[in-house]
């Protein structure tokens, strides 16, 4: 049967007029790296290349407001009717894949193979369908790999299980060394990544400088996407997974996840709607969370759980946690039955960092633990209508000597709660133009604060036998602009 629809959407895609043999305009991601395992994400496409010449959305009936998306007289999906599913913002007479930076699905196979470059490990060779019913998609996931050693990776787009390849990505990866080894490692964080805020046309000039610096890997915090905002307004399904095929065919940003090891993380924009929650009224038209969760999953690497984490060598060990799918209403009165993480993610969280030993215990959060935040924002730990659930987290943060790292807000700070010490480090956003200043007239716990875009980087390593974390805010240049060297509690 899959052969069949196969066969079929090969036609339908001939019929348009565009080249059926698959492609990989998407590139690859190679994701949650660990010292024996990795899964690679790949995307078979119609076209080498995003629709450079298409046709510019059409936002005229959308009901959103431009400027602040916080803003609580915005209009509201639900609102609104149309028998339209993109809520006429493709022209009558166009296609999807008729718009401007369309990147369009085929059909086919994608033969991986893994090959390591000593004398370490086994050579793995493997070939399967994308899965069309999860945008032509495949998530292949490598077992048996060995600590700390470089293998080298070669994925061919294959429009038939034993034909010629039509389109072949040549790289490389390394695993995490093995949690006894104090091996010295690098990675970088990141947030908020809007379309409409690039700072150049071939992606955000951040991908260049943290791929110049070779990382051991890379972790985006979360607002990936922006499904709520215009060009277009996320009203279907088929409209999300559009945000994630242009951002990522753009030239500089597949260059970097064809190379470096990446983890994802999600928040809001790239869940649902601003500051969503289960259950949350829609502005979305027909486009529903559920739906959001899913596209995250066919779009990023991903392990079972969107909580997980990561042990890089006897020094590090790196938390990412789940801010949205577990929540209460952010308008629910504050007190021990309201969270973020909820109970599950809660117990894991406490439990394996207790059964941690790694020197330096990292908390990568989608969104503020300590803050601060604007005043008056509702929707993270920071949060005066989440200090319940927070207060908990700070306390055990700091009795385990733990850091944390945050995504989501749109400044760069460094920042120490003022009851508990527990430090944390906000990457800030990609670009200078996504940037705001922090409006809040208490400024207490800041160590450091900047309304700009650019990166995060941690280096954990060993100098004169002593274990130490060094933390450095990066401008979109790649300038450090902000260090701070810590050592181990």
């Amino acid at each position: 049967m899959r052969n069949t629809i196969g066969v079929m959407a090969a036609v339908a895609l001939l019929a348009t007029g565009v080249d059926a043999q698959p492609y990989l305009a998407n590139g690859i991601k190679i994701g949650e790296v660990t010292a024996t395992s990795a899964i690679i994400w790949v995307r078979l496409t119609a076209t080498e290349d995003r629709n450079r010449d298409g046709v510019p959305f059409d936002t005229g009936d959308v009901p959103h407001r431009e400027g602040n998306p916080d803003s609580p007289d915005r209009p509201k999906m639900e609102c609104r009717k149309s028998d339209d599913p993109y809520w006429h913002q493709v022209p009558e007479g166009k296609t999807l894949w008729d718009m401007a930076d369309a990147v369009q699905g085929a059909p086919g196979f994608v033969r991986l193979t893994c090959s390591p470059q000593l004398d370490s490990g086994i050579r793995q060779s493997v070939r399967f369908p994308v899965d069309e019913s999860k945008d032509h998609t495949i998530a292949i996931p490598l077992a048996k790999l060995v600590p700390s050693a470089k293998y080298d990776l070669k994925v061919e787009a294959l429009a038939t299980p034993d034909g010629e390849p039509t389109a072949v990505i040549e790289s490389s990866f390394r695993t995490a060394p093995h949690e006894e080894h104090p091996c010295p490692v690098t990675f970088t964080v990141v947030t908020g990544s809007r379309w409409k805020t690039m700072d150049h046309p071939d992606g955000h000039n951040i991908y260049v400088h943290m791929k110049a610096m070779n990382p051991n890997f890379f972790v985006h915090t979360g607002d990936i996407v922006y499904y709520d905002h215009l060009h277009p307004y996320a009203t279907h399904i088929d409209l999300a997974r559009f945000r994630w095929h242009r951002m990522y065919a753009l030239p500089r940003i597949v260059a970097f996840h064809n190379q470096v090891p990446s983890y994802f993380i999600r928040d809001d924009h790239d869940t649902w709607q601003n500051d969503g929650w289960p259950g949350m009224t829609s502005r979305m038209g027909r486009f529903t969370m559920a739906e959001g969760q899913a596209v995250f999953r066919e779009q990023a690497p991903m392990s079972e759980k969107t909580y997980r984490t990561f042990r890089w060598g006897k020094d590090l060990q790196v938390w990412m946690t789940e801010g949205r799918d577990y929540r209460s209403p952010n308008t629910m009165p504050d007190g021990p039955d309201k969270t973020i993480w909820g109970e599950e993610q809660m117990a894991w969280f406490k439990r394996t960092v207790k059964e941690s030993d790694a020197t330096f215990r990292i908390l990568i959060s989608p969104s503020p633990i300590v803050g601060p935040d604007h005043a008056g924002k509702l929707d993270n730990h920071s949060n005066e209508n989440f200090t319940h659930e927070g207060d908990i987290i700070r306390s055990f943060m700091a009795e385990h000597g733990m850091i944390v790292v945050c995504g989501d807000r749109h400044w760069q700070y460094t920042s120490v709660d003022t009851r508990t010490g527990v430090p944390e480090y906000s990457c800030g956003p990609t670009t200078d133009k996504h940037s705001t200043e922090i409006k809040n007239e208490d400024l207490s716990m800041i160590r450091y604060v900047a309304a700009r875009g650019g990166f995060l980087s941690v280096t954990v390593k060993r100098m004169d036998g002593a274990p130490w974390a060094i933390f450095r805010h990066h401008d979109v240049n790649g300038t450090v602009v902000n260090e701070e060297i810590r050592s181990a509690n």
